[in-house]
């Protein structure tokens, strides 16, 4: 492995190992899901995972947001070892497939091994192009801020410049949060957050209220938008919320906080500093779409690759409209073993 040292990018979040098969819409009637969403597993939904293994043909691919991000990143950059990730994985199997899955993207990754609980997995149900998620966090669930005071914790956050954490981690350890959050806002390090699914702004506001003071780049989609513009009262324009949100306060002062919505096909809105700009997105022919799952995680994957070489907002758009042109072309977060972006 790679010296934690020139580590830049650092991502803490929930390593889950998909489990993706091509449903008929029977399976999300009969689990009472939605298309194009995401959600915890509650008891009743505990047979889908192995009703998918049992009935259909499944793909076992590493994922859980914030990982698929950092892989993506580490991709398209020019040398491995640039990108770090913690996380926390079971003692077996799908742990095992986790880290062996990030080492061979080149991306450092420092498990939190819970002994006595499985690797976290997320049931992937892909209908019709989309996909619906419903993630059993079992082991991602255990990750604490003791994990952060670890030698190598403290090198790759030490090395780190960028640090990036889905907001599906404000359900385990808002404490982890924080204790990366605040020397990064007191150090002039740049914390970015993803607002990942309409449950997370609908239920955990008070964790997300808490965090978001400290967050430079808040991304998300449409569906988040208009979720936290219904709870805040600001309305459901994706424009209107992804400024509201820019302007919030910030613990920070030294640079104005930049919300990145997508919104699939359409046009990705940037906003800060009370303006916005929109960018077009070039849209794929429908017969070339294979699935939507990790199109999101790679957009931030692709923006933070430009980011952290401090490449205009433009650029790092672009980048992350072509990830996600890259992935929704294979099946889950995937890609090619060589990237050629310009």
């Amino acid at each position: 492995m790679t010296e934690s040292n020139k580590i830049t990018l650092v991502g803490m979040g929930n390593p889950l190992l998909d489990i993706s098969a091509e449903v008929p819409d029977s399976v999300l009637t009969k689990y009472g899901l939605e298309p194009a969403n995401a959600i915890l597993a509650e008891e009743k939904h505990m047979p889908l995972y192995k009703e998918l293994v049992d009935s259909y043909e499944v793909q076992y691919i590493a994922g859980g947001a914030t990982q698929n991000s950092i892989r993506v990143a580490q991709w398209m950059l020019p040398e491995p070892g640039l990108t770090g990730f913690m996380g926390s994985i079971g003692s077996d199997e799908f742990g095992g497939k986790l880290a062996a899955c990030a080492s061979e993207d080149g991306v450092e990754a420092h498990y939190y091994v819970d002994q006595a609980t499985p690797t976290g997995t997320c049931a992937v149900l892909v209908n019709s192009g989309d996909r619906s998620l419903v993630a059993n966090l079992a082991a991602a669930n255990k990750f604490a801020p003791a994990h952060l005071e670890t030698e190598k914790a403290k090198a790759m956050v030490d090395s780190a410049k960028f640090f990036y954490i889905a907001g599906f981690f404000l359900t385990v350890s808002v404490d982890s949060i924080l204790a990366i959050a605040k020397p990064a806002a007191e150090s002039g390090k740049v914390l970015a957050m993803n607002l990942s699914a309409p449950f997370l702004v609908q239920f955990f506001g008070d964790q997300m209220a808490a965090a978001l003071p400290y967050c430079d780049f808040v991304f998300g989609n449409e569906s988040e938008a208009a979720a936290l513009g219904e709870k805040k009262g600001w309305g459901t324009d994706v424009a209107t919320v992804a400024l509201k949100l820019a302007a919030l306060p910030k613990a920070s002062g030294t640079r104005a906080r930049i919300v990145v919505f997508t919104q699939g096909a359409d046009g990705t809105i940037v906003a800060s500093d009370g303006i916005t700009t929109e960018y077009k997105v070039d849209v794929l022919p429908e017969d070339k779409l294979v699935d939507t799952n990790g199109a999101g995680d790679a957009f931030v994957g692709g923006f933070l690759s430009q980011l952290i070489k401090n490449e205009d907002i433009a650029k790092c758009v672009d980048a992350g409209h072509w990830a996600s042109r890259v992935i929704i072309q294979r099946s889950g977060c995937t890609f090619p073993s060589t990237c050629d972006y310009e």
